[in-house]
């Protein structure tokens, strides 16, 4: 790992950490299971409130059934709650998800939209959706911010806001737009293995040289 001085100021510390969570997670990637731009759109708003693999549980049966936007456009709620059920807030999942398939139909001739403001515009998108869209499949400029990136941002003093639309923006002011999807995962992959939501492991950590907050949060260990 590269040694890295003690930076100064936001932009200087989110510059440090890009460059040390790059070299610890080269290989970071969305976690959700997907072969096109509907599966990840669906996967995602099926991820509010659950894991990952949870939701990598059951978009196979998903995906196999309506494997198109229009197919899930047409389908029968009652069936495609009975799928996606063991994720939980089923029923408001569902309705978003054939929402979303509609609108992709009916306004986007079938095929998922790239443009954020587009995106937004769809049942059971926000921000972060779509940020996840963007960056992931269609690997443009996007910061999706979660409770990782929430928690990391504010721990390393990247943001003083708690708002994720205001997180997002504060990220995205200092920090290069060619970068904001693979920070986002990397944050993600570093608050899963690292530092934790309540006993940090800031002792075993590569980014507590750069961090005001290392060794200081309750529980750190």
């Amino acid at each position: 790992m590269t040694a890295v001085a003690r930076p100064r100021g936001a932009k200087a510390r989110a510059a440090a950490a890009v460059e040390l969570l790059r070299e610890l997670y080269p290989d970071a990637h969305c976690a959700l299971d997907h072969a096109n731009a509907y599966e990840l759109l669906a996967a995602t708003i099926l991820s509010a409130q659950t894991t990952d693999e949870r939701v990598n549980m059951v978009t196979p049966t998903l995906f196999a059934k309506y494997p198109t936007p229009a197919d899930l456009a047409a389908a029968d709620p009652a069936e495609v709650e009975t799928i996606v059920q063991s994720t939980g807030f089923f029923r408001s999942k569902t309705k978003n998800l054939i929402g979303m398939a509609q609108a992709v139909e009916a306004r986007f001739d079938g095929e998922v939209p790239v443009a954020l403001e587009d995106l937004v515009t769809l049942p059971g998108v926000g921000r972060k959706t779509g940020n996840v869209v963007r960056s992931v499949w269609f690997h443009e400029p996007g910061l999706p911010v979660d409770t990782h990136v929430t928690r990391l941002s504010a721990r390393l003093k990247l943001t003083d806001e708690t708002d994720p639309v205001k997180i997002e923006h504060d990220l995205g002011a200092i920090v290069p737009p060619t970068e904001w999807g693979d920070f986002s995962l990397r944050l993600i992959e570093h608050g899963r293995r690292v530092c934790d939501a309540r006993r940090p492991r800031c002792s075993a950590c590569e980014l507590a040289g750069i961090c005001p907050s290392a060794g200081r949060v309750g529980g750190a260990v």
